[in-house]
């Protein structure tokens, strides 16, 4: 198989890496693409063999002829956000299948334009959404699959992110809505998606509240910050601030970004307390889907540990499970869990709760990473997924529509109905 990789930050090395480390007899890479000279001539000579003339590169402008020249089987899409549908439409019209990281896009208008290509060319959208393949996570779906619970009737989910990892959507062009869609979009597409496919239903009303409560001058002043500058590597009181971001001195974020400023003049480190930013990093939810479930939903951008917590209710008891992924974050600095830090816990009515002891493994993102990448670099040596984790076009759609109806509704101050936002844009994803 024939792969070529648009986008080449830091996320394209997972794809990279896999298969020249582990998938290389069957799949080799024809082609890299970046907008940025730099990165790009970095990620050819990373994905070269040894003995070979290495790997045709492009630049972004020349993404078409990439296409007509190279003919991959599969274009994966690792650009910003805003750019997936645009790179999305362009390879299937090429009569190319595509792998998209999440989410799918950012907005209703390419949304449409994503399904309308597909339908037309009849090519295949995979969104990689590793977290269905973590074997804790897939052990819930089991467990809720078998009736554990009874019939499911609603879910309390929060989801926490430090203030290291949260801390980073906000220094980067993340910090856009018109580029990522806010952390409802980029980060939560994940979470609306494990609920979509934990519950097997479909989002129907989302009402939302959101605003940025940490991440404001208001709170740097708080820190005592006064007199900061627009990036962590000019600041005049970066020494003060827990959160700067030394990114001259990490060997990646150094090779990958710093020394390709003068390119594009994209600047990894700004300030996370700029009054520009336009994200929310505190977002409640509630959530009605086509099953008759009602979930409450929580994303906090600044906790003192990461990790999520979430019940699922239901006529025979509850079913809860809690994972803390890192314990504290101290100037800067995070304690990474242990395998403890994961448990499960069934209560069943008239009965003393149930330690469960969920499958567990091994790799990045709870050992979900490298079952994803097997499925999708030799999906002819896996098992046969019976719990249906991967997600095409319209699964990929669903997942983003509840947060795009959140930053609706936060903006309207009331209750979206998704079939009405789906009618009133031409979109069909029934």
């Amino acid at each position: 198989m024939k792969f070529a990789i648009v986008g080449c930050g830091s996320r394209h090395s997972m794809f990279r890496n896999s298969i020249l480390d582990v998938y290389g007899e069957t799949n080799e890479i024809v082609a890299v693409c970046d907008s940025n000279a730099h990165r790009l001539g970095l990620a050819a000579t990373a994905a070269s063999k040894q003995g070979t003339n290495g790997v045709a590169s492009y630049m972004a402008d020349d993404f078409d002829t990439l296409l007509a020249e190279q003919k991959p089987d599969t274009v994966i899409v690792s650009t910003p956000d805003y750019t997936h549908a645009d790179y999305i439409v362009r390879s299937m019209e090429a009569g190319c299948n595509v792998i998209s990281e999440k989410p799918l896009t950012t907005d209703l208008a390419q949304l449409k334009r994503i399904l309308d290509a597909q339908e037309r060319t009849g090519k295949s959208i995979q969104v990689t959404f590793n977290y269905r393949y973590s074997p804790a996570r897939t052990h819930l779906k089991k467990m809720l699959r078998d009736g554990a619970i009874g019939e499911i009737t609603g879910v309390t989910f929060k989801w926490y992110l430090d203030r290291v990892h949260g801390a980073d959507y906000f220094r980067r062009w993340h910090r856009q809505k018109k580029n990522s869609g806010g952390l409802m979009v980029h980060k939560s597409t994940h979470h609306f998606d494990l609920l979509n496919w934990w519950l097997d239903a479909r989002p129907e009303q989302v009402f939302a509240h959101g605003s940025r409560r940490f991440y404001t001058p208001q709170m740097a002043e708080q820190f005592g910050l006064s007199g900061r500058g627009s990036r962590c590597l000019t600041c005049p009181v970066a020494d003060k601030c827990d959160f700067d971001l030394k990114a001259q001195d990490d060997p990646n974020l150094s090779v990958l970004y710093v020394d390709a400023e003068e390119l594009d003049h994209y600047y990894r480190d700004l300030c996370i307390f700029d009054e520009e930013i336009g994200i929310e990093d505190t977002v409640q939810a509630t959530i009605c889907y086509d099953t008759g479930v009602t979930a409450n939903y929580t994303l906090l951008a600044y906790s003192p540990w990461e990790g999520y917590e979430i019940t699922f209710h239901g006529t025979k008891g509850d079913l809860s499970q809690k994972h803390i992924e890192v314990h504290g974050v101290f100037g800067g600095k995070r304690d990474h869990a242990d395998e403890d830090a994961l448990s499960t816990v069934l209560h069943l009515a008239g009965e003393q709760p149930q330690n469960v002891i969920v499958d567990q493994g091994s790799g990045d993102h709870g050992g979900a990473d490298p079952i994803m990448l097997g499925y999708i670099f030799a999906p002819e040596t896996m098992e046969e997924d019976t719990f249906s984790r991967k997600s095409d076009h319209i699964s990929g759609g669903w997942s983003i529509l509840t947060g795009i109806a959140a930053n609706m509704s936060i903006e309207a101050r009331g209750a979206i109905n998704i079939s009405e936002m789906l009618k009133s844009n031409g979109i069909n994803l029934f």
